[in-house]
């Protein structure tokens, strides 16, 4: 549980530093994203949980 909470405290520093380092890139990219069809970011998200479940087990294995 504490791997899990230290894990989401780094997700959320290191979004938070990316929109305070660029919020007008990150703002293009979020409008960007909002014209893709669901399927387009269906399979964006698994490829990302996929990757991050890799770099887990690569890590940890």
């Amino acid at each position: 549980m504490q791997d899990l909470l230290v894990a989401l405290g780094l997700v959320l520093f290191i979004e938070g530093v990316v929109w305070a380092l660029f919020p007008g890139g990150m703002r293009r990219a979020v409008e960007l994203l909002a014209e893709l069809p669901a399927a387009r970011l269906r399979q964006g998200g698994l490829i990302a949980a996929c990757a991050g479940l890799f770099l887990v087990w690569l890590v940890r294995g």
